[in-house]
């Protein structure tokens, strides 16, 4: 299974447990980017609806494209009566948006699926002169909350976890927007928390890609695992995440 599509296979788990972002991030996207009525942003990927929200409620012309059915269906469902949504399912790297131009696009960890020298050299095109390329993603740290917690459940993941295809994507070069004729480009983060109970953990685990495609009978035993690592330390397990917004502006002229 493409790892990009393995999402689409568990939109319920996939819409309960992934992680939102900060009201904060979405506070400074929106004065930065200006985004509002009139405005055309296009959101890369959106899920569903993981950063769909605010952006959306902000009353601008809003437009996702998402590749997985199942995940484009729960968006029509969730936000379909919005006069101000559109979504289009098919993949941002092949489909043609026509003259279509947007002020604004943006990405929750989704960009990184994208083969780098098209995520930026397409998103460039797309953009309006002026616009504003927005990228976010979620840094977790369970460590630091229980050391000894941590090196239960990396035992487990050394016992058991053996997918079928190894995950080898973590390498994006978000500052590359920067070689594609992106100008101002930053990073900013923001602080969040999550607390899981060990049934929660593990349907959380359950929306990586790459533990979705985890054979029997090591699945079973590593989801197990990590669920009696959780209750032996008292049924929580907490996450200090770190929410990174990268920005970056297409030039007002070229």
């Amino acid at each position: 299974m493409e790892f990009r599509k393995a999402f689409d296979t568990i939109p319920e788990q996939f819409d309960r447990y992934r992680p939102r972002y900060s009201a904060e991030l979405f506070a400074d996207l929106i004065a930065y980017a200006g985004i509002g009525p009139g405005r055309a942003v296009l959101e890369l990927g959106p899920g569903t609806g993981q950063a769909t929200d605010p952006i959306l409620e902000t009353g601008c012309d809003y437009c996702a494209i998402e590749l997985g059915e199942h995940l484009y269906e729960m968006m029509r469902r969730k936000y379909g009566r919005y006069p101000n949504f559109s979504i289009v399912n098919d993949d941002f790297i092949t489909h043609d948006f026509g003259g279509r131009r947007f002020d604004v696009i943006y990405s929750a960890a989704t960009i990184q699926w994208i083969p780098e020298a098209v995520a930026f050299s397409k998103t460039f095109d797309l953009l309006k002169p002026g616009g504003t390329l927005a990228m976010m993603l979620t840094v977790s740290d369970y460590r630091a909350s229980n050391e000894a917690l941590w090196q239960r459940i990396q035992k487990v993941y050394d016992a058991y976890f053996k997918p079928e295809t190894r995950y080898t994507h973590g390498s994006f070069r978000y500052a590359a927007a920067q070689d594609y004729g992106y100008v101002d480009f930053e990073k900013r983060e923001y602080r969040g928390k999550r607390v899981f109970t060990a049934d929660e953990y593990v349907a959380f685990c359950g929306t990586h890609c790459d533990h979705i495609v985890i054979p029997e009978p090591c699945r079973s035993l590593f989801f197990s695992g990590l669920r009696e690592a959780v209750l032996e330390a008292g049924n929580r397990i907490v996450f200090d995440d770190t929410y990174v917004l990268y920005l970056a502006r297409k030039p007002l002229a070229e």
